[in-house]
């Protein structure tokens, strides 16, 4: 997300023990802050807010005031790694020389994206410090500086207050700043952390021996002693429709995880519904609970990241635990079992819920109370639907809290139903007659009369329509799939595979792992339709409806191209060649046609220059808040961990990104529906900066002539920058650990044979007048510019497909840029990739010949 280039090259790390660069691992985290009282030349705070995976640097002269009305200036500086978060200790020489304490550290949280705030000049936040609590803001200064002045100002809250940072620090900060007083400033600094202390502001407590009261007179309430450990959830079984009935209360199903929070004594402790602790993944929650004031208590309730509707944003609470976003996270409390003193799991359900509301009426806007409405489930279950919600909640009003499941609480979840081609089938089992399962697919985008497998569905068959399907297709197929897999399924050993024949309309609940149906069950055959017409729909741009059981309401149509507004269009993004945001835009929209099928359903980084070229540039993979026309696609990381990877639909998810400042889009060598298998091998042939342009010419033609020797074909294109690409496709595709050791030993094999014009090691000291024939883009993960994507350097180049017979025309890696690549594509009569996608091509025992 940001650059650690300032970083790196204003310290010598030989001299100075500030960690070089992330040496910590970050991933899996939430997002943190970190104040640094540094005493250099100038004793000053430095505030820092983990953006991506860089600490956004602020120098604050005074530190944080909790009082609103005073403004402190805040001198932006370079963004730091992540790791300097932990750094405490002298910085001896050079650079910022000087003793630095830890002031304070937490987790911190914003409403939408965080660079675009920053971008716009006036950043939102809250604290959840040890000192620092609450909101904030930092609003840039319309003064001209050296370097970008910020002001950082105290949210009007419960915390604000008369409070100074100075009045915050403890016995060793407190001594350092005495130590490392010289100046008079300094020493009056120290005199008055000294002299004068102050708390943090607390919040109003509740009235907690009313509430003690009102909780054992309740009807079934208990005397028993208080404890913070596990306690078993009550769970709601599945039903297809909500029960009806006055003696049932219906909730919104709220779609986060399940966490449950135990109070003794005062000190709070979260777990998970496994019975794992939380209490380090979210201190936002601990510290609201602890704000309550409470002795003892025990409540159940969702954890959940709401967006701008109030809808709870499941993506976007994966990616703020997972440090990738910054959401505000909310505690939806459903259920209090005990209460000061009291046991409340034998006292009915609406009257724990009223105690609870009680209780959380003036709670911090991170608890939240999970109203309800009693009676007409139907209804209940219809609006729910119609606002796009998970489901319904739906509960006896008198029940007790039971640990387990049972049938007190029920979950209805909204059913999606779509069309899909019928691809094959798997054998009956059991008493079981005709067939197993039937296996479905949708059509492939990138290929034409191409299917990609979604999932098998078993069940809502009727035995009519088992047996009638089952003399259809019986004996039939072959054990090859005809459809493209996203993985091995262990259950699909003996199915057999047809041609797409049959349409078959699924139920389902939302897309599991893999992009397969989760829980799929047969809502009817759709005689009325072919394969064809689903195929059609979807080259049309019209891919039928999801349609959800119970809605009235269609979803609305897809975005077009000019629904995305693109602000600040006179923003300058090439400051030397004076290429506007709106360029951008005009650019990506006049070649769209010829870009779609090079990052449509690929898992893409881009490049965004939110300020243009000449201020900071950085990788963007992960989806973040506020992207609404993105595909987003879980995919495990080399850490095992998963992460929301983002990909193009179409044109709209284009433009979108260019709003956000996307320049260079850099796809996969795989699809999302096939992440594990590559369809595409690239070489990147960068010269030296000595080495002259017909050799890099001739150095491609020999890549073409060693890959035909093996059986390859290949495909060229310019980079935009010093070289070329050499693409070699494969169909069906090959496992990543394939490419990889195939691209390894192919470029080892040319450097070993042509010592004098190629290397391929990446150190730069050796390249000197060879060419580094860069494998490392063919592995999982790894990617490479896409065709037609502009170039983040000085004249807007453009990383462009030829043919083969255009290379001796090339003067250079750039010589195509925003305004002559359209011009040429105008020109162009064909495709110069044309047929790329119809080769049929793998590695095969490839790799044991270059052994």
């Amino acid at each position: 997300m940001g650059s650690l280039r300032d970083y790196q090259r204003k310290r010598d790390f030989s001299k100075t023990r500030e960690p070089a660069a992330n040496e910590i691992g970050t991933a899996g985290r939430r997002a943190i802050f970190v104040v640094q009282l540094h005493h250099a030349s100038r004793r000053h705070f430095d505030f820092r807010l983990q953006v991506g995976d860089v600490l956004k640097s602020w120098a604050v002269p005074k530190g944080p005031s909790y009082d609103p009305q005073v403004k402190r200036l805040a001198v932006e500086v370079e963004d730091h790694p992540v790791s300097y978060a932990g750094f405490e200790g002298d910085i001896e020489h050079g650079y910022g020389k000087g003793h630095v304490d830890q002031f304070d550290h937490g987790v911190w949280t914003t409403p939408g994206d965080a660079e675009t705030q920053l971008q716009k000049g006036h950043l939102r936040f809250e604290l959840f410090g040890k000192r620092l609590k609450g909101g904030w803001h930092l609003v840039r200064s319309g003064r001209k500086e050296r370097q970008p002045a910020w002001f950082l100002i105290k949210a009007r809250d419960a915390f604000a207050g008369d409070v100074e940072a100075d009045d915050l620090l403890d016995a060793k900060m407190a001594r350092s700043t005495r130590k490392a007083a010289k100046t008079p400033a300094a020493q009056a600094a120290a005199k008055k952390s000294t002299a004068r202390k102050k708390s943090i502001p607390r919040a109003k407590r509740l009235p907690r021996l009313r509430l003690a009261k009102a909780a054992a007179a309740l009807h079934g309430a208990r005397p028993a002693a208080p404890s913070d450990g596990f306690f078993k959830p009550e769970l709601a079984r599945l039903r297809e429709s909500p029960p009806e009935g006055a003696q049932w209360l219906h909730e919104v199903k709220w779609d986060g995880y399940r966490i449950l929070a135990a109070i003794a004594e005062g000190e709070v402790k979260l777990w998970s519904r496994n019975a794992l602790p939380w209490n380090e993944r979210l201190p936002d929650i601990v510290q609201s609970l602890e704000s309550l004031g409470l002795h003892s208590a025990r409540l159940d309730g969702e954890l959940v990241a709401l967006d701008a509707r109030g809808h709870s944003d499941f993506n976007g609470l994966q990616q703020t635990l997972a440090g990738e976003a910054q959401l505000p996270l909310v505690y939806m409390l459903f259920d209090l079992p005990y209460l000061e003193g009291s046991d409340l799991s034998r006292v009915g359900l609406r009257e724990r819920k009223q105690l609870l509301g009680n209780l959380l009426a003036h709670a911090p806007p991170h608890l939240a109370f999970s109203t309800h409405t009693i009676g007409n489930g139907q209804e209940a279950f219809r609006m729910a639907t119609d606002e796009g919600l998970e489901g319904i909640i739906s509960k006896r009003v008198d029940s007790a809290y039971h640990p387990g499941r049972g049938d007190d609480w029920l979950k209805i979840k909204r059913l999606e139903s779509d069309e899909f081609a019928v691809v094959g089938y798997t054998p009956p089992r059991g008493s079981r007659s005709g067939f197993g399962s039937l296996l479905l697919a949708r059509p492939d985008p990138q290929v034409k009369s191409g299917w990609i497998y979604v999932g098998r569905v078993g069940t809502g068959f009727s035995n009519e329509q088992l047996q009638r399907l089952g003399q259809t297709i019986a004996d039939k197929g072959s054990a090859r799939p005809t459809v493209k897999l996203a993985a091995i399924d262990p259950l699909l050993r003996d199915a057999r595979w047809v041609r797409p024949a049959a349409v078959a309309e699924v139920y389902y609940r939302g897309i599991g792992n893999n992009n397969l149906l989760r829980q799929p069950s047969l809502k009817t055959m759709r005689t009325d339709k072919t394969p064809a017409d689903l195929a059609d729909s979807d080259r049309a741009g019209s891919k039928p409806a999801t349609k959800s059981a119970g809605a009235k309401r269609r979803k609305p149509a897809a975005p077009k191209p000019a629904d995305i507004k693109i602000t600040h269009p006179d923003r300058v993004v090439f400051p030397d060649d004076g290429y506007t945001k709106q360029d951008i835009a005009d650019y990506y929209a006049s070649v769209m046609k010829w870009f779609l099928p090079g990052v449509v359903n690929r898992p893409t980084s881009v490049i965004r220059c939110p300020e243009g070229t000449a201020k900071a540039c950085f990788f963007q993979k992960h989806l973040i808040p506020g992207l609404k026309h993105v595909g987003s696609v879980k995919l495990k990381e080399e850490s095992g961990a998963q992460a929301t990877y983002i990909y193009p639909l179409d044109a709209a998810s284009v433009l979108e990104l260019v709003q956000f400042g996307a320049l260079e889009f850099h796809p996969w060598g795989s699809t999302v529906g096939q992440p594990e298998l590559a369809d595409r091998v690239v070489f990147d042939l960068d010269p030296g900066d000595d080495v002259a342009w017909p050799r890099v010419v001739a150095a491609a033609r020999l890549m073409r002539r060693l890959l035909a020797q093996l059986g390859l074909e290949s495909f060229l294109r310019t980079t935009g920058g010093k070289g070329l690409h050499v693409v070699v496709p494969l169909n069906p595709g090959c496992a990543w650990p394939q490419v990889k050791d195939f691209a390894h030993a192919f470029a080892a094999t040319v450097a070993q044979a042509h010592p004098l014009e190629f290397i391929a090691t990446a150190a730069k000291a050796q390249r000197s007048g060879r060419i580094y024939v860069d494998y490392l883009r063919n592995s999982r993960g790894a990617t490479s510019v896409a065709s037609y994507s502009l170039r983040a350097r000085s004249g807007a180049p453009v990383a462009v497909p030829l043919r083969w017979s255009e290379l001796g025309k090339l003067k250079s890696g750039h010589d195509f840029d925003i305004r002559s690549t359209p011009t040429r594509l105008a020109r162009l009569r064909s495709d110069p990739w044309a047929g790329i996608d119809g080769v049929q091509q793998e590695l095969g025992d490839i790799i044991g010949k270059l052994r």
